[in-house]
């Protein structure tokens, strides 16, 4: 059976699969399947409700790496959008119930990276409200700056205690020159934001998880040919370079 990686998450794990997701996709060609079980609009209590009675944790002993990615809805206003908010008490618990489920079903030897809220652009969440609802927009943020980073510092809690890598995505994007330009309204990202979160997350691969970091062929750049590599995710039938058309029985 080939591999998997396992990805978890809300709307920026869901509608993925053009963006970070596809590439990961991509670069993990013939080594492992990439499945992607994001939930839009979920926070983190309801994704433990629909993952004890969905697949999530039915995949099998292949899975190989997970990827925990919430916190924007979560971090949502208590006030101004009470039926996302999740208190960050039970935001940090929610992760780590998530964290211990997925070693108690894939084992304790499962990669795991946990990637932070990232930022709140306020302009584009206004701009996105009225044209979205039009006279009936409120003008009131139901998610900012300031939510996204508690809520990004909760997740960065949970992954250092229990020894975890953890993608700090909050801070990260915002160094970068015009980070607005990786989100469309304020929250979900662009082509250049999902490109940013996929080279984010090949980078931590490599650092935290060597073994499951695939080095790409040097003269052509491809991620599946007889010159790429990745030392414990073997590819799936041999390249067409080693076949002997003579003698391929």
């Amino acid at each position: 059976m080939r591999p998997k990686i396992l990805l978890l998450g809300d709307s920026l794990t869901q509608i993925g699969y053009n963006g970070w997701v596809g590439e990961l996709s991509h670069v993990y060609q013939r080594r492992a399947d990439v499945i992607n079980r994001g939930m839009s609009g979920y926070n983190t209590k309801w994704y433990l409700e629909y993952a004890s009675c969905s697949d999530v944790w039915q995949q099998g002993s292949g899975v190989r790496l997970v990827t925990i990615f919430f916190g924007a809805n979560d971090s949502s206003h208590q006030e101004y959008n009470p039926r996302h908010h999740v208190p960050i008490p039970e935001f940090e618990e929610n992760l780590e119930r998530l964290l211990s489920l997925c070693e108690q079903k894939y084992g304790k030897e499962v990669a795991v990276i946990f990637l932070t809220a990232p930022p709140v652009v306020h302009e584009q969440r206004l701009a996105f409200q009225k044209q979205r609802y039009g006279d009936k927009a409120t003008g009131i943020l139901e998610r900012t700056m300031g939510l996204s980073e508690s809520y990004a510092a909760a997740t960065n809690r949970v992954a250092e205690k229990h020894n975890r890598p953890s993608i700090n995505l909050w801070k990260e994007m915002q160094q970068v020159e015009e980070w607005e330009s990786f989100f469309y309204d304020g929250l979900h990202f662009t082509e250049a934001g999902n490109r940013f979160v996929a080279k984010a997350i090949v980078k931590e691969i490599a650092v935290s998880y060597p073994n499951l970091a695939v080095t790409p062929c040097p003269f052509t750049k491809q991620y599946a040919n007889s010159g790429s590599s990745c030392p414990h995710l073997e590819q799936s039938g041999p390249y067409h370079d080693e076949i002997d058309h003579l003698n391929h029985q």
